[in-house]
């Protein structure tokens, strides 16, 4: 399964050279039984689609709050901002709809997670922020991945961990007639990233709420997408024999994790994966490379897979 921000990521805060830094102690953690059991029983209804007014983020307890996450790229989550909603009243007035009733694609009810009786965040906007921090572009250079894809445009894509859309909203601009899921084990996450498609009209994302064991790829989609997320994987043999079921014949499946060595940016090396592992992992679920980007990043390997 993928290590939840309860269970793992809060773990791994690491310093902003990505090295060494001593682990926080890890908040309780949440059980993911429910999540999965609406997944085997009504897939669909984990898939948010954009709707008239998303409820407000808000917290389940228990739940890591942003400040205890570490974001895709290495780096602290910043620091928490003073909670302003902790005497917020339960009627959410204002907020356009009835709190007693949130609407059916709200991404927090898709998942089974009250969306009205639980503290809000109050630092969710800082940690978006350094999730999509203009720095992290520099190394990540997440428009150059988009192309080197080489994506027709059609195509339906499947971003696996998408966090803030960081990478979904750049996949969804290079696919005019095609599609974007973006999938997170976190519901806040995908609440936001449903959120941003909602108010900027961006029609061609949809946000699903996974299961931290089963990645939910449908039959249809054409490439499945992984950046930094295969190292947080527990059972990554399991996991990946699921996903490469799910996969149609000639789907393919790109995914990043860092390189070897001493690097500024990212998990310690006792963390990464190598490239042998990498390799192996995925033709051991029955899939083939079909090429590898070692240049195009500094910091990381861009790999990419195909179903036979």
């Amino acid at each position: 399964m993928i290590r939840t921000a309860t269970t793992v990521l809060a773990a791994l805060a690491l310093s902003t050279a990505g090295c060494g830094k001593s682990a926080p102690p890890e908040p309780a953690p949440v059980a993911a039984a429910d999540v999965a059991a609406s997944h085997a029983a009504a897939p669909e209804a984990n898939i948010i689609r954009p709707v008239t007014m998303a409820p407000p983020m808000e917290r389940v307890v228990g739940h890591p709050t942003p400040k205890d996450r570490v974001a895709h790229g290495g780096g602290d989550a910043p620091a928490a901002a003073p909670d302003d909603h902790a005497a917020a009243p339960d009627d959410h007035a204002g907020h356009g709809h009835d709190p007693d009733h949130p609407p059916i694609d709200c991404p927090l009810a898709a998942a089974g997670v009250d969306a009205h009786h639980h503290k809000p965040f109050a630092d969710t906007e800082k940690y978006i922020a350094h999730l999509e921090r203009a720095d992290r572009a520099v190394w990540q250079k997440p428009d150059e991945v988009v192309t080197a894809l080489k994506l027709t445009g059609s195509e339906k894509v499947y971003d696996i961990g998408a966090g803030s859309g960081y990478f979904s909203f750049r996949f969804a601009a290079a696919l005019p007639s095609g599609s974007v899921v973006a999938a997170d084990t976190e519901p806040e996450m995908v609440r936001h990233v449903h959120h941003k498609a909602m108010t900027e009209g961006i029609g061609n994302v949809t946000a699903k709420v996974i299961a931290t064991d089963d990645p939910g790829v449908s039959d249809d989609v054409d490439l499945v997408f992984i950046c930094d997320v295969l190292h947080h994987v527990e059972d990554r043999p399991a996991w990946m024999a699921k996903l490469a079921s799910e996969m149609k014949p000639g789907a393919r499946l790109a995914v990043i994790e860092f390189k070897m060595g001493e690097l500024p940016v990212g998990p310690p090396e006792a963390m990464r994966m190598t490239r042998a592992a990498t390799v192996k992992v995925a033709e051991d679920a029955g899939l083939t490379l079909v090429s590898e980007e070692t240049e195009l990043l500094p910091y990381q390997v861009l790999y990419v897979f195909r179903k036979g």
